[in-house]
């Protein structure tokens, strides 16, 4: 029976090899996740001589994600400059629309094509065409190309490659798109209350270990989101110890209203508001 996905990591393998392959020299936009990591360093192995990669940093990018990839590519003396994509001097990111992501994006890959003349790459995967992905229309506009697509490969593919050519510590890495993600539509961006947001999710990790946590800022309150079985073990009074905790961290920005918690729901701070409203 064909499958869309290739099953044996060989096949992954080569099916991204052609990919590359056919390519000239090439960009990868890294952001130290998964995805895009486990392809820069599949690409650098291909074609080691043609390969660059970039790296953002701003006020949305968690510092975590930033060290975590210095500390595997300068050991490894990869080809990674760190730039400035330059969204928060961006009035349309700023106001955080719908469409938040296209302006990042739109920003991050006009900064690469002011670095290079090689072929963009950006970490998307088989599974971002189910999901409401406005950057990749900022990368079409700026031919941006995407090999995992194009290989026809999922994000559980990418981790088994990922385990299997000494990146274990990505592999396991849970998903966590930027630090303005957990802002609700429609509230202006802010570097102190991105600030806190990093702030309490490191606390949570460190305290709950959970497998996925989202420190949400909506219109009048702060909600974190945990994984069901995270959420489930936190009793009253720790959820208002916690809470309590999560609001300090808040409390020199405007948005220092009540702290909640509830389940974890993928993509919960985008409003997609109708025609009209």
């Amino acid at each position: 029976m064909e499958t869309s996905v290739p099953t044996a990591t060989t096949d992954l393998l080569a099916s991204l090899h052609r990919v590359l392959d056919a390519m000239g020299p090439v960009a990868v936009a890294v952001s130290g996740g998964v995805d895009s990591t486990t392809l820069a360093a599949l690409a650098l192995a291909r074609k080691p001589s043609e390969t660059r990669l970039f790296h953002a940093v701003s006020p949305a990018v968690p510092a975590a994600a930033t060290e975590r990839l210095r500390a595997l590519a300068e050991p490894a003396g990869w080809p990674l400059s760190i730039i400035d994509a330059g969204e928060f001097s961006d009035p349309n990111y700023l106001r955080n629309p719908v469409n938040r992501c296209f302006y990042c994006k739109h920003n991050l890959y006009r900064t690469i094509r002011q670095h290079t003349t090689s072929t963009v790459l950006s970490g998307a995967n088989l599974d971002d065409l189910d999901d409401f992905r406005p950057g990749l229309r900022a990368a079409k506009d700026h031919a941006v190309r995407h090999p995992w697509i194009e290989a026809r490969i999922d994000k559980a593919a990418i981790r088994r490659l990922a385990a299997e050519h000494d990146l274990e510590q990505f592999a396991g890495l849970p998903a966590s798109p930027c630090l303005s993600s957990r802002v609700e539509t429609g509230i202006s961006i802010a570097d102190d209350v991105l600030d806190a947001i990093d702030t309490a999710e490191q606390m949570l990790r460190r305290e709950l270990t959970p497998a996925t946590v989202r420190c949400r800022v909506r219109a009048d309150a702060v909600t974190v989101e945990l994984d069901g079985p995270t959420l489930e073990l936190l009793d009253a009074n720790e959820r208002r110890d916690l809470g309590e905790r999560v609001r300090a961290l808040f409390a020199g920005t405007d948005r220092h209203g009540p702290v909640g918690f509830a389940p974890y729901r993928r993509g919960s701070a985008v409003i997609r508001r109708q025609p009209g409203e």
